[in-house]
């Protein structure tokens, strides 16, 4: 049971924005552009998955089982490939950009000032645009929020991670900027 009263029994973060649709609309269209917008070099799956180790290192078990799936969905892997990469990317079978971009996703986590120089070096060894390493940032900064908002209130999650494999392929059509929350 969440610390307030939403006045719903929807999991994770879906319960807090039925709560406050104000303020979800914002949240789910910036989803929108770090995780789906096409105008990206990173694919749908690499920047899912930069969100579900964010929430892997947060221990937000909603995101980072959501994010998880649905970078298995895109990535076109399963589950335990994903867990792999979340528990020591460094030994992951994954690109060395993804590697570098993991490891400023960590720092992120961590704090912003954790971001050195040397892991932006890192990155653009492994051919990391400025872009690619801004929206990476971004990904972290913005999974941090989420995490403390789901967890924050105590929302209640699914323990079954099949359930967030399943519902994968329908958010990946969907979206999240246009995300019924009562689904």
């Amino acid at each position: 049971m969440a610390h307030i009263n939403l006045n719903n029994d929807l999991p994770g973060i879906r319960g807090p924005m039925a709560y406050r649709p104000e303020t979800a609309k914002p949240l789910n269209e910036l989803a929108e552009v770090l995780l789906r917008d096409d105008n990206n070099t990173l694919s749908r799956g690499d920047r899912e998955l930069i969100g579900a180790y964010v929430s892997y290192l947060n221990d937000c078990f909603f995101c980072q089982n959501v994010h998880g799936a649905m970078a298995q969905h895109y990535m076109q892997c399963d589950m335990q490939f994903v867990d792999s990469i979340k528990h020591d990317f460094t030994t992951a079978a994954i690109s060395g950009k993804m590697k570098s971009l993991l490891a400023i996703g960590a720092a992120v986590q961590k704090g912003g000032k954790y971001v050195t120089p040397a892991l932006i070096e890192r990155a653009k060894e492994q051919q990391a645009t400025d872009r690619e390493i801004h929206d990476t940032v971004l990904i972290a900064a913005a999974f941090c929020m989420f995490n403390r908002y789901v967890d924050g209130l105590g929302t209640a999650a699914p323990q079954d991670r099949q359930l967030y494999v399943n519902r994968a392929p329908q958010r990946a059509e969907e979206g999240y900027a246009g995300l019924d929350l009562y689904k």
